[in-house]
């Protein structure tokens, strides 16, 4: 394993037992709104501070962003770690077992590491540039699946940004008469490391952070998947939407998205 990526990991553990421990122990989850239909608990910022003192002691010159803490600058801009501590909190507030840790590397802007940790399941995914994806030890390659039709696709509502409700009400019922079905899980950066791992053949979604997205976007590359906007372009890190699949399914996907 990759020296980069062995932080990685053992920074998403770190963080998934904070998550697990406060599952168990059952109590008030002091929950706030960052905005409409956001929220963060304690539980957040527990685990993502838990992540970054694990990186800051192996890399303390490095940057990292991280969605409750924002962006904290290191000397070396370079390596940027970019940081969801628990993607799906409105599911885990609720007890609804879909939600992870997300934590992608960047070097010079390209993403180089990237883990997603289902801690509920004790799931690990993983993946270093070049080296290929992983579920635990075994090698993930993406779903064999060939035709849209027979394609289960995932998707994210745009719950932050309302105003795109139209646009995407319209895509979901065409991919819903186009698809073999449509799933909204509600954590971005597990239904990417599905998409990694064969489950879903294909996702798209709209208003996401790149946090949300740069650690499942490497899974699926490194399985052998296809990841870009919804013009099937690169940049989708910074335009906050992001389409995928496997090679064949995806062409047919952003097809239907238009």
């Amino acid at each position: 394993m990759h020296p980069m990526l062995n932080i990685a990991v053992k920074a998403a553990r770190r963080a998934g037992s904070i998550i697990n421990r406060a599952a168990l122990e059952g109590g008030a989850l002091e929950v706030k709104a960052k905005n409409k239909n956001d929220f963060v608990t304690q539980v957040d910022k527990a685990a993502e501070q838990a992540i970054i003192n694990v990186i800051r002691a192996a890399y303390p010159d490095h940057s990292i962003l991280a969605e409750e803490s924002g962006d904290t600058p290191g000397a070396r801009a370079e390596y940027l770690w970019v940081i969801d501590p628990l993607d799906g909190t409105t599911n885990y507030i609720h007890g609804f077992p879909q939600y992870c840790v997300s934590i992608g590397l960047e070097h010079r802007g390209v993403l180089t590491q990237g883990v997603v940790y289902d801690p509920g399941k004790n799931e690990l995914f993983t993946a270093s540039r070049g080296r290929g994806a992983f579920l635990d030890d075994r090698r993930m390659r993406v779903s064999k699946c060939t035709q849209l039709k027979d394609a289960l696709v995932g998707t994210g509502f745009p719950f932050k940004e309302l105003s795109r409700l139209d646009l995407y009400m319209r895509q979901l019922q065409t991919l819903m008469t186009s698809s073999a079905g449509v799933r909204r899980a509600g954590a971005a950066a597990l239904d990417l490391a599905y998409v990694a791992a064969g489950r879903l053949d294909a996702f798209w979604e709209m208003g996401l952070s790149r946090w949300d997205m740069a650690a499942g976007a490497l899974l699926i590359q490194e399985a052998g998947g296809l990841v870009g906007d919804l013009q099937g372009n690169a940049g989708f890190l910074d335009k906050g939407e992001i389409a995928a699949g496997t090679p064949k399914v995806l062409a047919q996907l952003l097809e239907a998205l238009k």
